[in-house]
């Protein structure tokens, strides 16, 4: 939390579903208030290939191997969520400059580990680079999590033992000190590949189950039910190496599930926040959830932050008592209500009234707030607005024909609070190969969402 403020951030951006014929990038974007690029896209490094959809990032090594001097943060692992490439860049040599470094092909993948459809991306310990699937190279179901050499970046094979993965997959988070990992859910590759369609939620084709690992063991010890826990997405244990505890935000059904270690060792999960569905005319469905699709804790474990990606607000709760969290923040930035758009609220157990458009340095920012990151000293939250190409085309065609954004908001840390810098804005829709997607941020020396400390 003492270390130097941010300067640069990575997000890799995705032309895939958007029209343009050109491959995903990386973008280099300049956050430094006192240098003269300040907000600008300083690099882009693009992929060698069409339609991968580039979606989250990990690192070679992180805080899970503090103390390790001969490992250094260096190279940035890009999995693809579509194509199932997995791309590794070198961030070390010049880092307003990054370069490819190697390309991990499908088929090797494929071959290996039976798995595709590639998430989340963690170093280990051991040096090792561990990336969970969504599905198996066909696009049924199949969460399971492909082993890369730190130092190579040769497949190695799975992590898990053989036939012992998950029936879904997305995202996961270890705690080595209890001896756990646990794994989400979102969907089978080929049920939201092409779109979000209601009929699959009630065929049950959607995740609604957190996975219990032994870590040493790599084997699946306990399924966790979510009860009212639609789509799992984000986990995040409290980053104190000895705390049995964390959170998960649950998309669809809109709220935020805290897991615990009990006594006897085994796992247990309970509901801490909701956020209440509007009744709207003019939408896909006669209610509208918030969509939480993002979730972070501050380094020092007193804050939780999440994005409601539909109904348009960015919150922050005080989670010094983790079975309690207080809202202390909130902001809207844009969303699915906002006045004047096609959709209309009947019924808001939050609002008066719907917000108002968001406007920044002139522009209306299209979308909804989605990926957050905060600031190692918890004192600045960077958000861009796209969840995934397909799925922001179907719910905000404007981001397709304007681009994302990337916004800034300052956070109170004293009491609790957040408010828009009305000064900073990042528009991806002024790329020179034209509107692009931006999604997950990075900053070189890692944060708050990519480390996990042992």
């Amino acid at each position: 939390m003492k270390g130097p403020r941010e300067k640069i951030v990575y997000l890799p951006c995705i032309y895939r579903n958007t029209g343009i014929e050109a491959p995903d990038y990386l973008a280099t974007v300049d956050v430094d208030p006192k240098s003269p690029q300040y907000c600008q896209v300083v690099h882009r490094l693009p992929m060698p290939n069409l339609k991968d959809e580039l979606h989250h990032s990990g690192w070679n090594t992180c805080s899970s191997c503090f103390g390790d001097s001969t490992k250094s943060r260096t190279k940035l692992v890009l999995p693809s969520l579509i194509s199932s490439r997995v791309y590794v860049v070198d961030v070390g040599s010049e880092p307003r400059a990054p370069k490819l470094h190697k390309v991990i092909e499908p088929k090797d993948i494929h071959a290996k580990c039976g798995l595709g459809y590639l998430h989340t991306s963690h170093c280990l310990a051991n040096g090792e680079v561990m990336i969970s699937s969504l599905g198996d190279p066909k696009g049924n179901a199949k969460g399971g999590f492909v082993l890369l050499d730190g130092e190579t970046f040769e497949v190695k094979g799975t992590w898990e033992q053989p036939g012992g993965a998950a029936p879904m997959g997305y995202d996961f988070w270890y705690q080595p000190r209890h001896n756990v990992m646990i794994s989400t859910e979102w969907a089978a590759p080929n049920v939201l590949r092409d779109g979000f369609n209601p009929a699959d939620v009630e065929a049950g084709l959607y995740g609604s189950h957190l996975h219990v690992w032994d870590w040493q063991r790599h084997e699946m010890v306990q399924t966790l039910p979510l009860q009212d826990g639609l789509i799992p997405l984000e986990i995040r244990f409290l980053h104190n190496p000895d705390a049995s505890q964390g959170f998960v935000g649950c998309a669809l059904s809109s709220n935020i599930q805290r897991f615990y270690k009990n006594e006897g060792g085994t796992w247990s999960v309970e509901k801490v926040i909701q956020v209440a569905p509007k009744k709207v005319k003019g939408w896909i469905l006669p209610e509208m959830p918030g969509l939480i699709t993002d979730i972070l804790v501050s380094l020092d474990d007193r804050f939780l932050y999440f994005s409601n990606w539909l109904h348009g607000d960015l919150r922050q709760y005080d989670i010094s008592n983790p079975k309690k969290p207080r809202l202390t923040g909130q902001v809207f930035l844009g969303g699915s209500v906002v006045k004047g758009g096609p959709v209309q609220v009947l019924e808001d157990q939050e609002l008066e009234c719907q917000p108002e458009p968001l406007v920044v340095k002139g522009k209306r920012v299209p979308g909804g707030p989605q990926m957050i990151q905060l600031s190692l000293d918890g004192k600045r939250l960077y958000v861009t607005t796209s969840l995934y190409s397909a799925w922001d085309k179907q719910f905000y065609p404007d981001l397709i024909r304007e681009g994302s954004v990337m916004l800034q908001i300052d956070v109170n840390t004293v009491e609790g609070g957040l408010k828009l810098n009305p000064n900073f804005l990042v528009d991806f829709g002024k790329e020179p190969l034209g509107p692009v997607l931006a999604h997950e941020l990075r900053y070189p020396g890692g944060d708050c969402s990519s480390d996990i400390w042992i």
